[in-house]
């Protein structure tokens, strides 16, 4: 009993010294590790037998980092336990492990310390503490509807052809799955929707709960306010404008691309490859699913795939990616510069110097660790071909879950690879933002509030 005690306590201690970023970094890990023993046990899987352990860890890391990257097939391979695992790691993973820890005190009317809430500052990415925990309640409860919501509409869809209760289970699955931008499906054989792609009511329900879920809480709740605000925020603005824009011009873009190619949309009724532009021009934002076959695509589709992948969804959602807020500063910065503007400004708002910064770190740190990974697939899975490896470490960095077919075909060492890059790619943008602006609280500190001398440097 002493050794329990002093065991709890020095976990406590830990704990206590630990940052919210390392804290937050520790405990999707903790999960990952709990996931992948439990897809082990011989009951996770139809056969019995396990996969071995590596292809567990990163069926659990592909799940927990919400990317849909799979070396076995979901639908196929892994028992009901096991896809009931998935599912939940799914959820947890979407949502934050801080914030089901934070509904689960609520419940059972424990205090919230503000350790806590300045974990969930990190963890749901808000920028203030006050409010935290109401807005942590609002993304969980909105977060349950929708995923209900969409549940009801794709069993709508699935019933007809597998029967009232799998018709049901699936349909819950699959819209966990969209709603957290995961991209695990159950169809089986790797075909996630292909079947479904003139199926207006899928693909509208799947895109639905993938822009919703990706465009991040803030903005949802920015959205459902408006009628009593009258306004919305600039963060909300821009988010929405990059959005509209990523995906009315990513559809328009398909649409040329696959029209004619008989793999994909060639063969398709008009309906069909309208339905098909949209549904790929959302799904890598950062979700996974897809209804036209990656590997068929024309390399001018999975160029601009791999972009989207990178851009990914929006600050504090369940999507990846270096997100559209970045993505969108970055290009107002390059606005700024040409037209020779003092101020960096957007929608007659100026952003902070501390905004500018983080969003070129998290840009330009996003492109090296994908150009690093991709080198690293080069050497370990040379037999592969380049695109496709360069398409897989994107889906992974940006946790989208689109493949062209070459998950499982990978190497030891590239599946590792990929395990540590979907894992940077899950926690990476919360902890940057965090890291940089205590960083520049603890300069501040040191050097007091005076700015070295200016120095000339050649640009150009």
């Amino acid at each position: 009993m002493t050794k329990i005690i002093k065991t709890n306590n020095k976990v406590k201690d830990f704990m206590r010294n630990r940052s919210p970023a390392e804290i937050l970094v520790f405990g999707f890990a903790s999960v990952i590790f709990i996931g992948s023993l439990l897809l082990s046990l011989p009951i996770a899987s139809q056969s019995g037998s396990s996969p071995g352990y590596l292809n567990c860890l990163f069926t659990s890391t592909s799940s927990v980092c919400v990317t849909g990257l799979v070396v076995v097939d979901t639908g196929t391979y892994w028992s009901v336990f096991g896809q009931i695992v998935i599912i939940f790691l799914i959820q947890i993973g979407g949502l934050g492990f801080m914030s089901l820890m934070t509904i689960i005190f609520v419940v059972a009317g424990k205090r919230i310390t503000i350790k806590n809430r300045l974990l969930l500052q990190s963890s749901v990415n808000s920028d203030r503490v006050q409010g935290v925990v109401k807005f942590t309640k609002y993304i969980v409860g909105s977060s349950l509807l929708i995923e209900l919501i969409g549940a009801v509409l794709l069993s709508i869809v699935f019933i007809p052809d597998y029967g009232l209760g799998k018709g049901i289970y699936f349909g819950i699955f699959h819209s966990i799955s969209s709603f957290c931008n995961a991209g695990f499906d159950l169809i089986g054989n790797f075909n996630s929707f292909v079947h479904y792609v003139n199926n207006g009511l899928l693909s509208f329900t799947v895109c639905a709960l993938i822009a919703i879920g990706g465009i991040g809480f803030a903005v949802t709740s920015d959205i459902v306010n408006y009628p009593h605000t009258h306004r919305l925020s600039l963060h909300s603005k821009i988010v929405l404008t990059t959005t509209v824009i990523l995906i009315l011009g990513g559809a328009i873009l398909f649409y040329i691309f696959e029209y004619n190619n008989p793999l994909t949309m060639g063969n398709l009724p008009w309906y069909g490859k309208v339905f098909a532009s949209f549904f790929q021009s959302v799904t890598p934002r950062t979700a996974g699913s897809n209804t036209i076959v990656q590997a068929d695509m024309t390399s001018a589709s999975k160029n601009l795939t791999m972009l989207l992948m990178f851009i990914g969804g929006s600050p504090g959602s369940t999507a990846g990616g270096v997100k559209t807020a970045t993505v969108a500063v970055m290009f107002i910065i390059l606005l700024s510069g040409l037209t020779g503007k003092k101020d960096v400004t957007c929608f007659k708002r100026r952003i902070s110097e501390i905004a500018l910064r983080q969003a070129a770190c998290i840009f330009f740190i996003g492109f090296i660790i994908v150009f690093c990974v991709f080198m690293i697939l080069s050497i370990t899975d040379s037999s592969i071909p380049a695109q496709h490896l360069l398409f897989e470490v994107f889906s992974a960095y940006s946790t989208v879950g689109l493949s062209c077919g070459v998950t499982p075909s990978l190497s030891i060492l590239g599946r590792i690879a990929l395990i540590i890059t979907m894992f940077i790619g899950r926690v990476g943008p919360l902890t940057i933002a965090f890291v940089i602006t205590k960083k520049e609280r603890r300069e501040l500190e040191n050097k007091g509030n005076y700015k070295l001398p200016d120095g000339n440097v050649l640009l150009g």
